[in-house]
């Protein structure tokens, strides 16, 4: 069905790259979501009444704030595909952030008002009515969620976007919630005892769970997140596959809005090459990275040795000292000037940003005094970073 739906109604689907495409994909998503919850909202709208139970109707309620959701999304997504103007030169992108996180204050207002109807649903019970045709109706609500959380996982991979991503969240926490409400009808029907109350209170936790999540995984690109580790390697791939870039370091990215991205990077040269020649080679990449990765990627010039053995020889012994002192740090930016009495080794020492003061001055102190074993003559002059790379395993 997901299949049929992109092919039919997203025209160049294959092409995910393109705005115009991406915006289809979010467009055919809302009126999906739009569709599905509604007829979800008036079904359990029904049934509630019908057997007098909150945790039903809540559980419809969450439908309905879902509808109310996707048309958010609908609107975000319009306005996310905006292109570029005299006030926002890199693009609409992040609206879709901010709609995401509109959505998530749904929600939690949703949960919020049905946590405090199921608490006076405690303190005072109403009767409940068991029907085996209100059952069938909420495992065919079940049916349908799986089927719209499938859905937006599907296109929310095809097209990197977080909000499609976190309505997948939000689907599967309405299958957990639709599951606790019926199996507090099947206990009525056995027992007799009306856990209605406290079962609503459940599912109006899992609902305002669901808008923290959503809220947090927006928040993050807004606030400004790290390079994620396998776009980091696909960059710095893709910059260091050309001839006259000896490697690559100091890579950040800003975000603004999904497939919206402007980075910058050092790239290394061999320091003997005309200055004009590695230049022309950095405008080539610049130009070409905007084509192929779809991005403004700013490249800063390091000329670095290439062919003093020495030099070569000292470098080499700071990196293998490095490894096994941490081998989640890195050294960059390589100098050696030579005097009569002593030799002054210049670089930057690149650190995992979760690491505090104390931890990156004791490095320091560490690896200088296993290179001073190599030669007394050694004097230090050492600046010690933090990669911008996410995740635990930050290297550089």
């Amino acid at each position: 069905m997901t299949e049929f739906l992109v092919k039919h109604f997203v025209k160049d689907y294959e092409c995910v790259e393109k705005m115009s495409v991406r915006t289809a994909y979010g467009i055919l998503a809302s009126i999906v979501g739009i569709f599905c919850n509604m007829f979800l909202f008036i079904i359990k709208l029904a049934i509630g009444i019908g057997v007098r139970s909150v945790s039903v109707m809540a559980d419809g309620f969450n439908n309905l704030s879902d509808a109310c959701s996707s048309v958010i999304s609908f609107i975000g997504v319009r306005m996310a595909g905006k292109p570029a103007d005299e006030k926002h030169p890199f693009g609409h992108g992040r609206v879709e952030y901010i709609s995401a996180l509109i959505v998530s204050f749904f929600v939690l207002e949703v949960g919020f008002t049905f946590l405090k109807d199921s608490l006076a649903k405690i303190r005072r019970p109403q009767e409940l009515r068991f029907q085996l045709l209100s059952v069938v109706i909420l495992l065919l609500s079940i049916g349908v969620k799986l089927w719209l959380g499938s859905f937006n996982r599907k296109l929310g991979k095809k097209i990197n976007s977080k909000v499609m991503m976190a309505m997948f969240t939000d689907s599967m926490g309405d299958v957990v919630t639709t599951i606790a409400t019926i199996l507090s009808l099947i206990f009525f029907a056995l027992t007799g005892i009306n856990i209605d109350g406290f079962v609503g209170i459940g599912v109006a936790l899992v609902v305002m769970w669901a808008g923290i999540e959503i809220a947090r995984d927006t928040l993050e690109p807004l606030i400004g997140e790290g390079v994620d580790p396998e776009l980091y390697a696909k960059i710095e791939k893709f910059v260091e596959k050309y001839d006259g870039i000896e490697g690559t370091h100091d890579l950040v990215v800003h975000n603004y809005g999904p497939n919206r991205s402007m980075a910058s990077i050092h790239a290394e040269v061999p320091n003997d090459v005309n200055i004009e020649v590695s230049h022309e080679i950095i405008d080539n990449i610049e130009r070409e990275a905007e084509e192929q990765l779809g991005m403004v990627l700013v490249i800063h010039m390091d000329p670095i040795e290439t062919r003093d053995k020495e030099v070569l020889k000292v470098r080499a012994q700071i990196t293998e000292g490095l490894e096994k002192l941490d081998e989640n740090c890195s050294i960059h930016d390589f100098r050696m000037v030579r005097g009569k009495e002593h030799i002054k080794l210049i670089f930057d020492l690149v650190v995992p940003i979760s690491y505090d003061e104390k931890k990156r001055i004791e490095l320091e102190k560490q690896l200088s005094e296993k290179l001073l074993e190599n030669d007394a003559r050694y004097q230090f002059v050492i600046t010690v970073e933090h990669s911008y790379i996410s995740g635990k395993n930050e290297q550089q």
